[in-house]
């Protein structure tokens, strides 16, 4: 993963939050604290206000890693005993997790209304991360459906199975959430046309010299001696 990814991924994550969650959100799980996960966090609350950090992982070290990141950086953050425990009560659910399989990460009984799932994880033929049952309970909005019946979690559905893309919402051509009690999902698996954006807002902003006063030249595709502690880089 890039520099460049985990910005505009996590962006586009906040972004659909905004329209999909539900109003006054305030409190989010992430499930998976590998390279993505502080990336999350900081966009959650520069466009929500969210603080509230419900987190898990089954590595000691990337819990460990996550909050010496986010530390100082007024997040209230509460280390789950498990995945389930981490998404108890909380508003908005972010599953980020590694694995390159179909893994139960999220169970239907997990899930209750009202809650929005910002599912970036399963990004890959055969990788999932919900429980089928969840994907069939949810209002689901995907970037470009022809990619995300491959990659998504929609690839577990049958070919019918409605979604919406995203842009659409954003156009006004499509409703986002529909009522308080409605579940959402955010099916992200990644679409270059996102990659394309960012680049094009750096560089627009570098050669309007609207970052004179404070950019660096820094290495967009980077190698971390940790793979997980992506964030580092920033030195935030």
């Amino acid at each position: 993963m890039t520099l460049g990814t985990a910005l505009r991924t996590s962006a586009t994550s906040a972004l659909a939050a905004k329209y999909l969650a539900k109003e006054n959100s305030r409190k989010m799980a992430i499930i998976g604290l590998g390279s993505q996960s502080e990336f999350q966090a900081y966009a959650f609350k520069a466009l929500l206000g969210i603080t509230d950090l419900q987190v898990f992982d089954i590595d000691n070290k990337a819990i460990e890693k996550f909050r010496q990141n986010l530390a100082g950086q007024n997040f209230r953050i509460k280390v789950a005993s498990s995945a389930e425990a981490a998404v108890a009560g909380a508003d908005i659910i972010t599953t980020v997790t590694a694995d390159k399989k179909q893994a139960t990460i999220l169970s239907d009984n997990m899930i209750g209304n009202g809650v929005h799932i910002n599912g970036i994880g399963g990004d890959c033929p055969g990788k999932t991360e919900l429980q089928k049952s969840i994907v069939a309970r949810a209002n689901v909005f995907v970037e470009l459906e022809e990619q995300s019946r491959i990659e998504g979690e929609i690839q577990q559905m049958d070919k019918d199975f409605p979604v919406t893309e995203f842009w659409q919402v954003l156009k006004g051509d499509a409703p986002g959430r529909k009522s308080q009690d409605e579940i959402t999902l955010f099916d992200s698996v990644g679409f270059a046309l996102e990659d394309f954006s960012y680049l094009r807002f750096i560089n627009d902003k570098i050669q309007n010299n609207e970052f004179a006063d404070y950019y660096e030249e820094i290495d967009l595709i980077t190698a971390p001696d940790d793979p997980r502690d992506l964030f580092s880089f920033l030195n935030c």
